[in-house]
């Protein structure tokens, strides 16, 4: 497998990424094509499935432009989970898919927590509803598109949509699956409990493979449209957080890794199946072919795009971040909570808002600046305080994602969360876990361990400060009251 090379596809929210990585991890190459996201109502979120092919073909033939294409042997994922993709019996898109960020299913999410009950859910699949997984999307779906939903052939996550359009096979993987909310995540299988509940045939459900499997080939005319040949296989990939862990080496014991992305998570990879009582931590299946805990909040880096670009009206975020100095480190009396889409881990709230709070006449740009920064650790930190609770000892993680490009965001984050905060050499997130993935899947690696022990490297790694940890921990035992307080107002909102 020497010389080859192998192509690692993340289907993003904004964007497809696509890396060209040689055997050893070298990444030779990247492209990266935008799409657009329509927003139909309030809190929806929506995209073409139509989009994602077609950038994606234009992007492997710009990423292999002056490479040899015969020496691709791989292609795999990372994908933005828990959207849903549904095409009838001619395998053509009924609708645009309905996003992981969309929250339009309040109703259907209390229905299946409160009637049908956590305890059941938990039961059958690991988990609770939360407004973005894709079951309150497919109940939404049967009430409000009746015709539709009469029309499914197939329900599909939107990177296997990808893997479809090349192999011509309804594949998934069992960690996008794991988000789906239909999924029996100790036994790596679907549901029956679940698709009964959803009025779902199981036929209508793809082939479920583990992230680093083989689901086939290129077609004739996939290989055709993206420059390669039929030999070239593809592999089932894995959701973009899975798919990150891998790129970060985040996979056997106990490990961790934050994601700093549009979304931010806590990702802790484990050898074992495991479920918070609460289930304010998502229990999923990992690319590795174990478990993993997750907290995932909806707006990370956003937050701070959110700010620079539509308040700040400003592209420059370094120098925004140039003026906050170790001394303003622990001592913002400015609070922000990251809320602008709703909330999923641990408060599992459509309703809640971002808010400032406790500013004064001598507040300024830099103040909120930090604040927007630190509101987002802090939040992190609710994820983290959940799995500390379960006897999870992590004592360092790897961080990855937009924002992790921030030194002073990691430093951040070291503090608040009072842990070692290692920043791999290669910073592709879901693209090059997704590549590590094809590597293993074509046989250039033994398994997904191995991948990441040969290809995962650390170039710093950044210590908690005694003194900016203590600052730190006496403010988040302040900001961890704000949302308790908050929570009956934003309730009341529309």
């Amino acid at each position: 497998m020497e010389g080859m090379y192998y192509i690692g596809i993340d289907l993003g929210t904004s964007a497809v990424k696509l890396i060209l990585m040689e055997k050893d991890g070298t990444v030779v190459n990247t492209v990266s094509r935008e799409y657009p996201i329509f927003f139909p109502k309030p809190g929806w979120s929506e995209q073409n499935p139509e989009d994602w092919y077609e950038n994606t073909v234009g992007g492997v033939r710009e990423l292999l432009n002056g490479f040899d294409a015969s020496k691709v042997a791989g292609i795999s994922f990372g994908g933005q989970m828990h959207g849903l993709v549904i095409l009838d019996e001619n395998d053509k898109v009924i609708r645009p898919a309905i996003l992981w960020n969309d929250g339009r299913t309040t109703k259907e999410c209390d229905y299946l927590n409160n009637t049908i009950g956590k305890e059941k859910l938990a039961e059958y699949t690991a988990n609770i509803a939360f407004a973005g997984f894709t079951v309150p999307k497919l109940l939404w779906l049967r009430e409000n598109e009746p015709e539709s939903f009469g029309k499914i052939s197939k329900i599909m996550l939107p990177k296997d949509y990808l893997a479809y359009k090349m192999t011509g096979v309804h594949c998934t993987d069992v960690s996008d699956a794991s988000g789906s909310l239909m999924f029996d995540v100790k036994n790596r299988c679907w549901s029956d409990q679940m698709l009964k509940l959803c009025g779902v045939d199981r036929s209508c459900m793809a082939e479920v493979y583990e992230s680093f499997e083989c689901v086939g080939c290129l077609t004739e005319k996939a290989a055709s449209e993206m420059g390669l040949d039929t030999s070239v296989k593809v592999i089932a990939g894995a959701g973009d957080n899975a798919a990150a862990a891998v790129g970060t080496g985040t996979v056997g014991e106990g490990r961790c890794n934050i994601s700093l992305g549009t979304s931010g998570t806590v990702f802790i990879s484990s050898d074992k199946f495991g479920v918070d009582e609460n289930n304010a931590l998502h229990s999923f299946c990992h690319a590795d072919g174990h478990y993993h805990l997750m907290g995932c909040m909806l707006s990370a880096a956003s937050c701070n795009k959110w700010w620079m670009d539509e308040i700040l009206k400003t592209k420059e975020y370094d120098r925004e971040q140039e003026s906050i100095t170790d001394d303003m480190l622990g001592n913002n009396r400015v609070f922000y909570l990251p809320y602008l889409m709703g909330e999923r881990s641990p408060h599992n709230n459509p309703a809640a808002r971002a808010t400032f709070t406790g500013m004064t006449m001598d507040t300024g740009r830099v103040d909120m600046t930090q604040a927007v920064l630190e509101g987002v650790a802090f939040a992190i930190r609710d994820s983290f305080e959940v799995a500390k609770s379960l006897g999870i000892n992590v004592s360092e993680t790897k961080i990855c994602g937009g924002g992790a490009k921030s030194r002073l965001w990691c430093r951040m984050i070291a503090n608040i969360l009072n842990i070692r905060v290692c920043v791999p050499v290669t910073e592709e997130g879901p693209a090059l876990g997704a590549a590590m993935l094809a590597a293993v899947g074509t046989g250039a690696y033994r398994d997904v361990y191995e991948a990441a022990e040969k290809i995962v490297k650390v170039k710093e790694t950044i210590l908690p400060d005694e003194e900016i940890a203590g600052r730190y921990e006496k403010k988040y035992q302040q900001v961890k009251k704000i949302y308790p307080a908050l929570k009956p107002v934003f309730d009341e909102f529309d």
